[in-house]
């Protein structure tokens, strides 16, 4: 039924059930699957003086680099493989990367775990399931964590 399965990690244990998840649904139909991570451009400002910002956003890419190493190797352990991918965000919204991404791939379905927030935390956090499920063209797959 889907052949390819774009999955957004981010090192949370919601995301990893989500990749469980897709990891299921790719042996079951034979699916190619790609891994992605967005990491936002932040600049932080403590007592007005700048902290490094080259160093943060290396922290940032290697720090993703890792998280996406990780998934690879939950993927490998199932005998399957996937394609992986680093995106900075730019200023850009991640729910907006993702999608963009997946349209990008071809993806026919989206697996992204979700904390379930409601209420306030929603309000104030946001929430960038919520974001991919308003916004892309294809189906996405809810995954809540444990």
């Amino acid at each position: 039924m889907y052949q390819k399965i774009l999955v957004p990690v981010d090192g949370s244990s919601t995301s990893d059930c989500a990749l469980k998840e897709a990891i299921k649904l790719a042996r079951l139909h034979h699916a190619q699957l790609a891994l992605i991570h967005v990491y936002e451009d932040i600049f932080y400002w403590v007592d007005d003086s700048y902290i490094n910002y080259a160093e943060l956003q290396e922290t940032m890419r290697t720090s993703g680099e890792r998280l996406l190493e990780r998934a690879r190797a939950k993927v490998e352990e199932a005998g399957l493989t996937a394609e992986m991918k680093l995106l900075e965000a730019k200023n850009e919204r991640t729910a907006n990367m993702i999608v963009a991404e997946a349209e990008r791939w071809q993806a026919e379905l989206i697996v992204i775990g979700t904390h379930g927030r409601t209420g306030f935390s929603r309000l104030v956090l946001g929430s960038v399931a919520e974001g991919v499920v308003r916004t892309a063209p294809m189906p996405v797959l809810l995954i809540r964590g444990k």
